[in-house]
């Protein structure tokens, strides 16, 4: 039950982000993931500063999932977002921030109860 909330500052197509939809749905199977359950959110043309500056091209990418995010697959993942954002919209690595957000199967809800 993944979820990878993408926000960048950069304006997207319509094919911008399928291809990083497509792309992320790859990339979760460092956790043992495919794209059957995961949720993707894309929000382009978002404010975003960094070092107190304001960045035309930059990202944050926020994943969620139940159970632990073990140390090696999170690392694999942020170098796949880097990759799959610099190929889709010209956003540095440099400029992208990634969190992980592993939670309780009872703080996770679907189609009317929790897992």
């Amino acid at each position: 039950m993944p979820f990878v909330d993408v926000r960048t500052s950069v304006t997207l197509t319509d094919e911008q982000k399928e291809a990083i939809k497509a792309d992320l749905g790859q990339a979760v199977s460092v956790f043992g993931k495919g794209e059957g359950f995961l949720m993707v959110g894309i929000a382009d043309g978002y404010d975003l500063w960094l070092g107190g500056r304001k960045l035309d091209r930059g990202a944050y990418v926020s994943f969620s999932m139940i159970g632990d995010t073990p140390d090696d697959a999170c690392g694999s993942f942020v170098a796949a977002v880097c990759d799959i954002l610099e190929r889709a919209a010209a956003v540095s690595g440099d400029s992208t921030y990634v969190t992980f957000h592993p939670m309780e199967r009872t703080r996770w809800g679907w189609n009317g109860s929790t897992f």
